[in-house]
Protein backbone atom coordinates (compact mmCIF):
# COMPACT_ATOMS: atom_id res chain seq x y z
CA UNK A 1 0.00 0.00 0.00
CA UNK A 2 1.62 3.34 -1.04
CA UNK A 3 2.45 5.51 1.96
CA UNK A 4 0.95 8.62 0.40
CA UNK A 5 -2.49 6.95 0.23
CA UNK A 6 -2.46 6.35 3.97
CA UNK A 7 -1.36 9.95 4.46
CA UNK A 8 -4.26 11.21 2.36
CA UNK A 9 -6.69 9.09 4.36
CA UNK A 10 -5.16 10.40 7.59
CA UNK A 11 -5.52 14.00 6.36
CA UNK A 12 -9.19 13.46 5.50
CA UNK A 13 -9.85 11.84 8.89
CA UNK A 14 -8.01 14.70 10.61
CA UNK A 15 -10.29 17.17 8.82
CA UNK A 16 -13.35 15.14 9.85
CA UNK A 17 -12.11 15.15 13.44
CA UNK A 18 -11.84 18.95 13.32
CA UNK A 19 -15.39 19.21 11.99
CA UNK A 20 -16.52 16.77 14.70
CA UNK A 21 -14.85 18.94 17.35
CA UNK A 22 -16.97 21.91 16.27
CA UNK A 23 -20.13 19.77 16.03
CA UNK A 24 -20.41 18.13 19.44
CA UNK A 25 -23.70 19.95 20.15
CA UNK A 26 -25.23 18.17 17.15
CA UNK A 27 -24.58 14.81 18.81
CA UNK A 28 -25.99 16.05 22.11
CA UNK A 29 -29.14 17.09 20.24
CA UNK A 30 -29.35 13.64 18.63
CA UNK A 31 -29.11 12.08 22.10
CA UNK A 32 -32.32 13.90 23.05
CA UNK A 33 -34.20 13.26 19.78
CA UNK A 34 -33.13 9.61 19.40
CA UNK A 35 -33.20 8.17 22.95
CA UNK A 36 -32.79 4.60 21.65
CA UNK A 37 -29.13 5.30 20.90
CA UNK A 38 -28.67 8.14 23.41
CA UNK A 39 -25.59 6.50 24.93
CA UNK A 40 -23.76 6.41 21.60
CA UNK A 41 -24.66 10.01 20.76
CA UNK A 42 -23.59 11.20 24.22
CA UNK A 43 -20.28 9.38 23.72
CA UNK A 44 -19.69 11.07 20.34
CA UNK A 45 -20.74 14.37 21.90
CA UNK A 46 -17.82 14.24 24.33
CA UNK A 47 -15.16 16.52 22.86
CA UNK A 48 -12.46 14.46 24.61
CA UNK A 49 -13.56 11.36 22.65
CA UNK A 50 -13.30 12.98 19.20
CA UNK A 51 -9.66 12.39 18.26
CA UNK A 52 -9.51 9.01 19.94
CA UNK A 53 -12.53 7.91 17.89
CA UNK A 54 -11.08 9.08 14.55
CA UNK A 55 -7.68 7.62 15.44
CA UNK A 56 -9.46 4.27 15.85
CA UNK A 57 -10.99 4.74 12.37
CA UNK A 58 -7.52 5.47 10.97
CA UNK A 59 -6.12 2.31 12.51
CA UNK A 60 -9.00 0.31 11.02
CA UNK A 61 -8.09 1.66 7.57
CA UNK A 62 -4.42 0.86 8.12
CA UNK A 63 -5.27 -2.70 9.18
CA UNK A 64 -7.40 -3.25 6.08
CA UNK A 65 -5.13 -1.53 3.54
CA UNK A 66 -1.59 -1.96 4.88
CA UNK A 67 -1.85 -4.99 7.14
CA UNK A 68 -1.42 -5.78 10.80
CA UNK A 69 2.37 -5.39 10.81
CA UNK A 70 2.31 -1.87 9.31
CA UNK A 71 -0.48 -0.74 11.63
CA UNK A 72 1.16 -2.00 14.81
CA UNK A 73 4.58 -0.72 13.71
CA UNK A 74 3.11 2.75 13.25
CA UNK A 75 1.45 2.64 16.68
CA UNK A 76 4.70 1.48 18.28
CA UNK A 77 6.51 4.42 16.66
CA UNK A 78 4.25 6.97 18.38
CA UNK A 79 5.33 8.61 21.63
CA UNK A 80 2.50 8.47 24.19
CA UNK A 81 4.50 9.97 27.06
CA UNK A 82 2.55 13.24 27.03
CA UNK A 83 -0.93 11.64 27.32
CA UNK A 84 0.30 9.46 30.20
CA UNK A 85 1.94 12.42 31.92
CA UNK A 86 -1.16 14.61 31.60
CA UNK A 87 -3.27 11.79 33.06
CA UNK A 88 -0.99 11.40 36.10
CA UNK A 89 -0.50 15.12 36.74
CA UNK A 90 -4.23 15.88 36.42
CA UNK A 91 -5.21 13.29 39.01
CA UNK A 92 -2.58 14.40 41.54
CA UNK A 93 -3.08 18.15 40.98
CA UNK A 94 -6.85 17.73 41.34
CA UNK A 95 -6.74 16.28 44.85
CA UNK A 96 -8.11 18.04 47.94
CA UNK A 97 -4.66 18.50 49.61
CA UNK A 98 -3.17 20.17 46.52
CA UNK A 99 -6.26 22.33 46.05
CA UNK A 100 -6.17 23.39 49.70
CA UNK A 101 -2.51 24.38 49.37
CA UNK A 102 -3.16 26.28 46.12
CA UNK A 103 -6.22 28.03 47.56
CA UNK A 104 -4.16 29.14 50.56
CA UNK A 105 -1.46 30.60 48.30
CA UNK A 106 -4.10 32.36 46.19
CA UNK A 107 -5.72 33.87 49.30
CA UNK A 108 -2.32 35.06 50.50
CA UNK A 109 -1.52 36.75 47.19
CA UNK A 110 -5.06 38.15 46.97
CA UNK A 111 -4.57 40.10 50.20
CA UNK A 112 -1.65 41.94 48.59
CA UNK A 113 -3.80 43.30 45.74
CA UNK A 114 -5.73 46.50 46.51
CA UNK A 115 -8.98 45.44 44.82
CA UNK A 116 -12.32 44.07 45.99
CA UNK A 117 -11.84 40.49 47.32
CA UNK A 118 -13.84 38.83 44.54
CA UNK A 119 -12.06 40.74 41.78
CA UNK A 120 -8.58 40.18 43.21
CA UNK A 121 -9.15 36.44 43.78
CA UNK A 122 -10.32 36.01 40.20
CA UNK A 123 -7.33 37.99 38.91
CA UNK A 124 -4.87 35.85 40.88
CA UNK A 125 -6.34 32.58 39.56
CA UNK A 126 -6.09 33.80 35.95
CA UNK A 127 -2.63 35.39 36.32
CA UNK A 128 -0.63 33.73 39.11
CA UNK A 129 -1.67 30.10 38.50
CA UNK A 130 -0.86 30.13 34.72
CA UNK A 131 2.57 31.62 35.48
CA UNK A 132 3.03 28.95 38.13
CA UNK A 133 2.67 26.52 35.22
CA UNK A 134 6.23 27.40 34.21
CA UNK A 135 7.37 25.39 37.24
CA UNK A 136 4.69 22.76 37.91
CA UNK A 137 3.97 22.29 34.14
CA UNK A 138 1.05 23.66 32.16
CA UNK A 139 -1.28 20.64 32.60
CA UNK A 140 -0.98 20.92 36.38
CA UNK A 141 -1.61 24.68 36.26
CA UNK A 142 -4.65 24.18 34.03
CA UNK A 143 -6.07 21.54 36.38
CA UNK A 144 -5.58 23.70 39.47
CA UNK A 145 -7.01 26.86 37.90
CA UNK A 146 -9.99 25.05 36.37
CA UNK A 147 -10.89 23.28 39.62
CA UNK A 148 -10.61 26.50 41.60
CA UNK A 149 -12.79 28.34 39.10
CA UNK A 150 -15.32 25.51 39.10
CA UNK A 151 -15.58 25.65 42.88
CA UNK A 152 -15.70 29.46 42.96
CA UNK A 153 -16.82 31.61 40.03
CA UNK A 154 -18.55 28.87 38.05
CA UNK A 155 -20.42 27.59 41.11
CA UNK A 156 -22.20 30.97 41.39
CA UNK A 157 -25.04 32.19 39.13
CA UNK A 158 -22.85 34.11 36.68
CA UNK A 159 -23.45 35.07 33.06
CA UNK A 160 -22.52 32.83 30.15
CA UNK A 161 -20.50 35.73 28.78
CA UNK A 162 -18.34 35.69 31.91
CA UNK A 163 -17.84 31.93 31.66
CA UNK A 164 -16.63 32.05 28.07
CA UNK A 165 -14.41 35.07 28.71
CA UNK A 166 -12.87 33.25 31.67
CA UNK A 167 -12.15 30.09 29.67
CA UNK A 168 -10.69 32.12 26.80
CA UNK A 169 -8.32 34.04 29.06
CA UNK A 170 -7.41 30.91 31.04
CA UNK A 171 -6.48 28.91 27.94
CA UNK A 172 -4.38 31.70 26.43
CA UNK A 173 -2.67 32.54 29.72
CA UNK A 174 -1.78 28.90 30.43
CA UNK A 175 -0.36 28.52 26.90
CA UNK A 176 1.93 31.55 27.17
CA UNK A 177 2.42 31.38 30.95
CA UNK A 178 4.58 28.27 30.71
CA UNK A 179 7.34 29.99 28.75
CA UNK A 180 9.42 31.19 31.68
CA UNK A 181 11.21 27.82 31.73
CA UNK A 182 12.29 25.39 28.98
CA UNK A 183 10.43 22.34 30.36
CA UNK A 184 6.84 23.32 31.24
CA UNK A 185 5.19 24.25 27.92
CA UNK A 186 4.90 21.32 25.44
CA UNK A 187 5.79 23.40 22.33
CA UNK A 188 8.91 24.73 24.08
CA UNK A 189 9.87 21.33 25.41
CA UNK A 190 9.91 19.93 21.88
CA UNK A 191 12.73 22.24 20.79
CA UNK A 192 14.55 23.50 23.90
CA UNK A 193 17.07 20.65 24.07
CA UNK A 194 17.94 20.62 20.39
CA UNK A 195 18.18 24.41 20.10
CA UNK A 196 20.02 24.83 23.44
CA UNK A 197 17.42 27.10 25.03
CA UNK A 198 18.08 27.36 28.78
CA UNK A 199 16.09 29.17 31.48
CA UNK A 200 17.97 32.45 31.04
CA UNK A 201 17.18 32.45 27.33
CA UNK A 202 13.50 31.65 27.98
CA UNK A 203 13.06 34.41 30.55
CA UNK A 204 14.76 37.09 28.46
CA UNK A 205 13.26 36.08 25.11
CA UNK A 206 9.75 34.90 26.01
CA UNK A 207 9.11 34.91 29.75
CA UNK A 208 8.84 38.59 30.64
CA UNK A 209 6.73 39.32 27.59
CA UNK A 210 4.42 36.42 28.38
CA UNK A 211 4.14 37.47 32.03
CA UNK A 212 3.12 40.99 31.00
CA UNK A 213 0.50 39.65 28.59
CA UNK A 214 -0.85 37.26 31.24
CA UNK A 215 -1.27 40.11 33.74
CA UNK A 216 -2.95 42.36 31.16
CA UNK A 217 -5.38 39.61 30.10
CA UNK A 218 -6.30 38.70 33.67
CA UNK A 219 -6.67 42.34 34.71
CA UNK A 220 -8.87 43.15 31.70
CA UNK A 221 -11.21 40.24 32.45
CA UNK A 222 -11.34 41.06 36.18
CA UNK A 223 -12.14 44.73 35.57
CA UNK A 224 -14.66 43.96 32.81
CA UNK A 225 -16.72 41.72 35.11
CA UNK A 226 -15.91 43.40 38.44
CA UNK A 227 -19.57 44.03 39.26
CA UNK A 228 -20.42 40.33 39.04
CA UNK A 229 -17.44 39.43 41.23
CA UNK A 230 -18.32 42.06 43.81
CA UNK A 231 -21.68 40.34 44.34
CA UNK A 232 -19.95 36.99 44.94
CA UNK A 233 -17.49 38.16 47.59
CA UNK A 234 -14.09 36.68 48.40
CA UNK A 235 -14.95 33.17 47.23
CA UNK A 236 -14.81 34.18 43.58
CA UNK A 237 -12.07 32.24 41.92
CA UNK A 238 -11.27 29.96 44.84
CA UNK A 239 -12.75 26.69 45.95
CA UNK A 240 -14.63 27.49 49.12
CA UNK A 241 -15.62 23.84 49.72
CA UNK A 242 -12.12 22.51 50.43
CA UNK A 243 -12.06 20.66 53.76
CA UNK A 244 -9.02 21.06 56.06
CA UNK A 245 -6.21 18.56 55.44
CA UNK A 246 -3.21 17.96 57.74
CA UNK A 247 0.02 19.55 56.56
CA UNK A 248 1.76 16.18 56.58
CA UNK A 249 -0.67 14.88 53.94
CA UNK A 250 -0.29 18.07 51.89
CA UNK A 251 3.50 17.71 51.92
CA UNK A 252 3.28 14.10 50.74
CA UNK A 253 1.01 15.14 47.87
CA UNK A 254 3.36 17.97 46.93
CA UNK A 255 6.26 15.50 46.94
CA UNK A 256 4.38 13.20 44.54
CA UNK A 257 3.50 16.19 42.33
CA UNK A 258 7.13 17.33 42.30
CA UNK A 259 8.36 13.81 41.52
CA UNK A 260 6.02 13.39 38.56
CA UNK A 261 7.12 16.78 37.18
CA UNK A 262 10.83 15.95 37.58
CA UNK A 263 10.43 12.62 35.75
CA UNK A 264 7.98 13.99 33.15
CA UNK A 265 10.01 12.50 30.26
CA UNK A 266 10.33 9.06 31.83
CA UNK A 267 6.95 7.27 31.81
CA UNK A 268 8.18 4.23 33.73
CA UNK A 269 9.32 6.52 36.56
CA UNK A 270 6.36 8.89 36.77
CA UNK A 271 3.76 6.14 36.30
CA UNK A 272 5.48 4.19 39.10
CA UNK A 273 5.21 7.25 41.32
CA UNK A 274 1.58 7.65 40.29
CA UNK A 275 0.79 4.08 41.36
CA UNK A 276 2.42 4.74 44.74
CA UNK A 277 0.32 7.90 44.97
CA UNK A 278 -2.86 5.92 44.29
CA UNK A 279 -1.95 3.63 47.16
CA UNK A 280 -1.37 6.58 49.49
CA UNK A 281 -4.64 8.24 48.44
CA UNK A 282 -6.51 4.99 49.12
CA UNK A 283 -4.89 4.62 52.53
CA UNK A 284 -5.97 8.16 53.53
CA UNK A 285 -9.36 8.41 51.81
CA UNK A 286 -10.72 10.65 54.58
CA UNK A 287 -8.48 13.42 53.26
CA UNK A 288 -9.55 12.93 49.64
CA UNK A 289 -12.45 13.98 47.46
CA UNK A 290 -13.36 11.93 44.40
CA UNK A 291 -10.22 11.55 42.28
CA UNK A 292 -10.78 12.95 38.77
CA UNK A 293 -9.83 9.66 37.11
CA UNK A 294 -12.63 9.78 34.52
CA UNK A 295 -11.79 13.32 33.41
CA UNK A 296 -8.08 12.53 33.27
CA UNK A 297 -8.63 9.33 31.27
CA UNK A 298 -10.79 11.18 28.74
CA UNK A 299 -8.12 13.85 28.31
CA UNK A 300 -5.40 11.21 27.90
CA UNK A 301 -7.57 9.45 25.30
CA UNK A 302 -8.00 12.75 23.44
CA UNK A 303 -4.26 13.46 23.41
CA UNK A 304 -3.39 9.88 22.42
CA UNK A 305 -5.77 10.17 19.47
CA UNK A 306 -4.12 13.44 18.50
CA UNK A 307 -0.71 11.74 18.62
CA UNK A 308 -1.93 8.96 16.31
CA UNK A 309 -3.72 11.22 13.82
CA UNK A 310 -1.18 14.03 13.99
CA UNK A 311 1.74 11.74 13.24
CA UNK A 312 0.65 11.50 9.60
CA UNK A 313 0.09 15.20 8.97
CA UNK A 314 3.75 16.15 8.55
CA UNK A 315 3.60 15.86 4.75
CA UNK A 316 1.39 18.96 4.40
CA UNK A 317 2.17 20.89 7.61
CA UNK A 318 5.94 21.08 7.28
CA UNK A 319 6.03 22.50 3.71
CA UNK A 320 3.58 25.23 4.77
CA UNK A 321 5.76 26.22 7.72
CA UNK A 322 9.03 26.07 5.81
CA UNK A 323 7.72 28.27 2.99
CA UNK A 324 7.42 31.25 5.36
CA UNK A 325 9.89 33.84 6.59
CA UNK A 326 10.21 34.70 10.29
CA UNK A 327 7.38 37.25 10.30
CA UNK A 328 5.01 35.06 8.30
CA UNK A 329 5.79 31.99 10.40
CA UNK A 330 4.72 33.80 13.58
CA UNK A 331 1.27 34.54 12.21
CA UNK A 332 1.14 31.25 10.34
CA UNK A 333 1.98 29.23 13.45
CA UNK A 334 -0.62 31.16 15.46
CA UNK A 335 -3.29 30.28 12.88
CA UNK A 336 -2.16 26.67 12.32
CA UNK A 337 -2.10 26.04 16.06
CA UNK A 338 -5.89 26.44 16.05
CA UNK A 339 -6.25 23.29 13.92
CA UNK A 340 -3.41 21.20 15.31
CA UNK A 341 -1.49 20.79 18.54
CA UNK A 342 1.11 23.56 18.96
CA UNK A 343 3.75 21.08 20.12
CA UNK A 344 3.39 19.27 16.78
CA UNK A 345 4.22 22.49 14.94
CA UNK A 346 7.38 23.21 16.88
CA UNK A 347 8.42 19.55 16.64
CA UNK A 348 8.20 19.78 12.84
CA UNK A 349 10.35 22.91 12.95
CA UNK A 350 12.96 21.12 15.04
CA UNK A 351 13.41 18.54 12.26
CA UNK A 352 14.70 21.20 9.83
CA UNK A 353 18.39 22.09 9.93
CA UNK A 354 19.84 25.54 9.33
CA UNK A 355 16.95 27.65 10.63
CA UNK A 356 17.82 31.18 11.73
CA UNK A 357 17.45 32.15 15.40
CA UNK A 358 14.79 34.67 14.38
CA UNK A 359 12.77 31.94 12.65
CA UNK A 360 13.02 29.62 15.67
CA UNK A 361 11.82 32.30 18.09
CA UNK A 362 8.98 33.34 15.79
CA UNK A 363 7.81 29.73 15.36
CA UNK A 364 7.62 29.05 19.10
CA UNK A 365 6.13 32.46 19.89
CA UNK A 366 3.38 31.91 17.31
CA UNK A 367 2.72 28.38 18.56
CA UNK A 368 2.20 29.43 22.18
CA UNK A 369 0.27 32.57 21.19
CA UNK A 370 -2.42 30.56 19.41
CA UNK A 371 -2.61 27.92 22.13
CA UNK A 372 -5.94 29.11 23.52
CA UNK A 373 -7.99 29.39 20.35
CA UNK A 374 -9.37 25.84 20.28
CA UNK A 375 -9.52 22.71 22.42
CA UNK A 376 -6.81 20.98 20.39
CA UNK A 377 -4.44 23.95 20.17
CA UNK A 378 -2.55 23.16 23.40
CA UNK A 379 -2.24 19.89 25.31
CA UNK A 380 -3.64 21.21 28.64
CA UNK A 381 -6.81 22.62 27.02
CA UNK A 382 -8.75 19.32 27.04
CA UNK A 383 -8.11 19.14 30.79
CA UNK A 384 -9.73 22.54 31.28
CA UNK A 385 -12.66 21.53 29.09
CA UNK A 386 -13.17 18.25 30.96
CA UNK A 387 -13.32 20.07 34.31
CA UNK A 388 -15.35 23.16 33.33
CA UNK A 389 -17.77 22.03 30.62
CA UNK A 390 -20.38 20.82 33.12
CA UNK A 391 -20.85 24.46 34.16
CA UNK A 392 -22.04 25.38 30.65
CA UNK A 393 -25.38 24.91 28.93
CA UNK A 394 -25.80 21.33 27.64
CA UNK A 395 -22.53 20.57 29.47
CA UNK A 396 -20.65 21.67 26.34
CA UNK A 397 -18.18 24.48 25.68
CA UNK A 398 -19.11 25.74 22.23
CA UNK A 399 -15.92 25.76 20.09
CA UNK A 400 -16.98 28.96 18.30
CA UNK A 401 -17.72 30.58 21.66
CA UNK A 402 -14.25 29.58 22.87
CA UNK A 403 -12.66 30.93 19.68
CA UNK A 404 -14.43 34.28 20.03
CA UNK A 405 -13.55 34.55 23.73
CA UNK A 406 -9.90 33.66 23.17
CA UNK A 407 -9.31 36.14 20.34
CA UNK A 408 -8.87 39.30 22.51
CA UNK A 409 -6.30 37.74 24.89
CA UNK A 410 -4.60 36.14 21.88
CA UNK A 411 -4.24 39.58 20.29
CA UNK A 412 -2.66 40.86 23.52
CA UNK A 413 -0.16 37.99 23.41
CA UNK A 414 0.60 38.71 19.74
CA UNK A 415 1.34 42.35 20.54
CA UNK A 416 3.55 41.36 23.47
CA UNK A 417 5.67 38.95 21.42
CA UNK A 418 5.90 41.07 18.26
CA UNK A 419 6.26 44.62 19.59
CA UNK A 420 8.09 44.32 22.93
Amino acid sequence: MPTNTIEWIAAVLFALALVHTFSTKVFEHLAHTQPRHAGLWHLLGEVEVVFGFWAMVLMAFMLMLAGRHEATTYLDSRNFTEPMFVFAIMVIAGTRPILQFAAGVVRLVTRLIPLAPGVSAYFVVLAFVPLLGSFITEPAAMTLAALMLRGGVFAAPVSTRLKYATVGVLFVNVSIGGTLTPFAAPPVLMVAGKWNWDMAFMVTTFGWKAALAVVVNAAAAALLFRREFSRMGASAGTNGNVQPVPWSVILVHLAFLFGVVVFAHHPAAFMGLFLFFMGFATAYQRHQDRLILREALLVAFFLAGLVVLGGLQQWWLQPILMSMDATAVFFGATALTAITDNAALTYLGSLVEGLSDEFKVALVAGAVTGGGLTVIANAPNPAGVAILRHSFEDQTINPLGLLAAALPPTLVAMLAFRIL
